[in-house]
């Protein structure tokens, strides 16, 4: 049965509408929600009833088939570099290399790094120990020590796998993950060094915080007779980079013409640099390389450990992808394509501003994020010419709309103004502003490549 596009419209434009109130009217789950509205909506939109289910499932069962193995890896990697003393080893010789007066910028190399592969919330509770250890020894207002570190966790947890994001809209519109990678770090560096370093630089002269009243401290105690080097911590940290680089690099020598596509050792590197390979073998490095001063049945518990807090990320990213599939099999998503091409909008510029629309409603940037692409996929599909890049620049738009204008109904503006203790007022002039400077810059940056590559 074909639906007449207007009702199609319609019918998404309510079911935006009824996700949005369920989530912040009723406190409802955004899993919960998701999976709610996307039953609605397959029913309201005539999918046959036998095929309801099967269409949900296969949505969920897809998007989780990426972004669950990316994010566990990764998360497992995140957790033993964090209890063995990583984060801290990273700071202090940073620190130590680029001397005291250039401190708030070795924290944000060292969260940089330490991002890729663990989530916001963990890297940030991690490294605050670390920030206003530093912060006391060297004095100033804590602000041009934090924004540089907060920065730079939202900056890898928006714009690289393998977090659920980014990893899920790659997943929905069809962009190489490797490829991302590549694309999304080159972008991550200059938004973080204009938007968090300097502007938490510039901050820090304009809001004068004390220290808070009590120091957090990290869940585990570091044993700091095991520290490890700085040399493992930042091969640990680049092994995933190198491996994943090898994929993109080998595909782009054999586009070229230079190294043959069809020989075995290209396959054969190629596979090892797939972004699940490649965390895989980061993994077993890291269990490995530490296994004998913790021991594997330490190291498997920690393991364990850290899966716990990542579930409900998991299962959001998937009730996403559920959404998406059902959009797609009602007939909304190709509507929805047909409308943004006859107003003539650019789909980089669609993405940007149904991402940002989503974000300011909701406020989490998984959600918007997730809930874009699905929108946006049947847009970029029936858009001709669209190369590799340029999915790679659509994804960075969506992560960047998820990540602009963070306000009282995200989750990280309560975290960060109550680790630092500020107010609402100051975390607005802080905090807010430059969440929305990176995903401004970012987009920039993401639509200009996209006109002249």
């Amino acid at each position: 049965m074909t639906l007449d596009p207007t009702y199609l419209l319609f019918i998404a434009a309510c079911s935006i509408l009824l996700l949005l109130i369920l989530i912040m009217k009723f406190k409802l789950h955004a899993f919960l929600a998701l999976t709610l509205v996307s039953f609605i909506t397959a029913v309201v939109t005539g999918v046959n009833a036998d095929q309801v289910v099967p269409t949900m499932m296969s949505g969920f069962g897809g998007t989780l088939a990426s972004v669950a193995l990316l994010v566990g890896l990764g998360t497992m990697i995140g957790r033993i570099l964090e209890v063995t003393g990583g984060a801290k080893v990273l700071a202090d010789t940073l620190i130590g290399r680029f001397g005291p007066e250039r401190a708030p910028f070795a924290l944000g190399v060292a969260s940089l790094l330490f991002g890729f592969p663990i989530f916001f919330d963990a890297g940030l509770m991690v490294m605050m120990p670390i920030l206003f250890s530093v912060a006391k020894q060297f004095g100033g207002s804590t602000i041009k020590y934090a924004l540089p570190v907060a920065g730079a966790f939202a900056v890898m947890h928006a714009f690289l796998p393998p977090h659920p994001g980014p990893v899920a809209a790659s997943e929905l519109l069809g962009a190489n993950i490797g490829l991302l990678t590549i694309v999304g770090l080159l972008i991550a560096l200059p938004t973080w060094y204009l938007g968090a370093y300097l502007y938490g630089l510039w901050a820090g002269e304009r809001f004068n915080l004390p220290l808070p009243q009590a120091f957090l401290a990290t869940q585990e105690v570091i044993d700091e007779n095991n520290l490890p080097k700085f040399s493992t911590v930042l091969v640990i940290l680049l092994m995933p980079l190198v491996l994943i680089f090898m994929d993109t690099g080998l595909h782009t020598l054999t586009v070229m013409g230079v190294v043959n596509g069809d020989a075995t050792w290209v396959n054969a590197l190629r596979m090892l640099g797939k972004t699940p390979i490649a965390l895989m073998i980061t993994l077993l490095f890291c269990l490995a390389l530490f296994s004998k001063n913790y021991g594997m049945a330490k190291l498997e518990k920690l393991c364990g450990d850290s899966l716990a807090p990542i579930c409900a990320v998991i299962l959001v990213t998937g009730a996403g992808g559920m959404f998406g599939g059902v959009l797609r099999a009602s007939g909304i998503g190709d509507a929805l394509a047909n409308l943004m091409s006859d107003t003539g909008m650019p789909v980089i510029v669609a993405a940007f501003l149904v991402s940002t629309a989503l974000r300011v409603a909701q406020g989490s940037a998984t959600v918007a994020l997730t809930t874009t692409a699905a929108l946006i996929a049947p847009m970029v599909a029936a858009t001709t010419g669209l190369s590799a890049l340029d999915l790679c620049f659509i994804v960075i738009a969506i992560a960047s709309g998820a990540t602009v204008l963070s306000h009282f109904n995200d989750s990280g503006f309560w975290l960060v103004g109550k680790l630092l203790d500020m107010d609402e007022k100051t975390t607005l002039k802080t905090w807010t502003v430059m969440e929305t400077l990176l995903g401004t810059i970012a987009f920039t940056i993401a639509a200009t490549l996209s006109i002249f590559l």
